[in-house]
């Protein structure tokens, strides 16, 4: 089991960076390794089946992830890519077409997919490269996180969400240690009960439960992409803005950078207070939102 686990990460790896919405995708092939573990994998039992089609749908979708941080995947696409892999293994166990068909259908499958699920892909990247640059998101460190989105850590309220926390979780990790009550959430895969493993527009913030919200760079900044794009999801991501700020006790506050003017603009000032500030060179800068009542 382990093998073919390993194997799933080796041949994500070895198209890693492909472009896969151009016409021609011969270029993307599976590894000889690959081919060699298709011929054990009548060993397999039903359960383990499944779980390598779960694994391998995960690691495809942080991969897109990694290529595009702006990629966003509902559970229909995901459970529709699902699918591509079950018949992905279903193709290799009833052996009924070449490997290289195989290869040719499962790619054509997975260009379909991406186009189908965030139309902008094909937009951007048909007549880019064979290679593509990501436009990735870093993971940055908490102290410089704590300057930019003006965290007073003695005075915070808890507990503290991280939207957006990153696969490391690092501020979360640092408050933890500073003896604060934090969480975070992000779509990477968690092992610790204080990292969610979650899309933001689908998750429960509740009423009323935070003291303190944070996204740097993470929430407001998608928030603005969506914005400017002609089929942006920017009608639930204002919903989910206004989830995010009801979901603040009385006194919470939500920090997050970039800011958001567009839609600040509409905030009611006798039930939040909206302060910014200015980032180093930044054209862009840190909001502070205040529940008021």
């Amino acid at each position: 089991m382990d093998r073919f686990i390993e194997n799933i990460d080796n041949q994500i790896e070895y198209n890693q960076g492909k472009n896969i919405v151009l016409d021609n995708l011969d270029f993307f092939q599976f590894s000889e390794e690959t081919i060699k573990a298709i011929s054990n994998i009548d060993k397999l039992n039903t359960d383990s089946k499944e779980t390598l089609i779960d694994y391998a749908t995960d690691k495809a979708i942080e991969e897109f992830c990694r290529i595009n941080q702006y990629y966003s995947f509902d559970s229909k696409a995901k459970n529709n890519l699902r699918t591509i892999y079950t018949h992905l293994f279903d193709s290799f166990q009833t052996k009924t077409a070449s490997i290289e068909n195989i290869s040719k259908n499962h790619y054509e499958k997975l260009k379909e997919w991406i186009k189908n699920s965030n139309p902008f892909a094909e937009k951007i990247y048909k007549n880019d490269n064979k290679d593509v640059n990501p436009v990735a998101c870093s993971e940055y460190c908490p102290d410089l996180q704590i300057n930019v989105l003006k965290i007073d850590i003695k005075h915070l309220l808890q507990p503290v969400l991280d939207i957006g926390c990153g696969k490391q979780g690092l501020l979360v990790n640092y408050l933890q240690n500073q003896g604060i009550e934090a969480f975070g959430i992000d779509r990477f895969k968690f092992t610790t009960s204080n990292l969610i493993t979650v899309d933001w527009l689908v998750y429960d913030f509740g009423k009323e439960k935070w003291g303190t919200i944070v996204s740097n760079l993470g929430f407001s900044n998608h928030f603005n992409h969506h914005n400017l794009r002609e089929d942006g999801n920017y009608i639930e991501y204002g919903k989910t803005y206004m989830n995010i700020l009801n979901s603040l006790k009385v006194g919470g506050s939500f920090h997050y950078a970039p800011d958001l003017p567009f839609i600040e603009k509409y905030l009611d000032n006798k039930q939040f207070d909206l302060n910014k500030f200015d980032i180093n060179e930044y054209d862009f800068k840190t909001s502070l939102i205040k529940k008021q009542k």
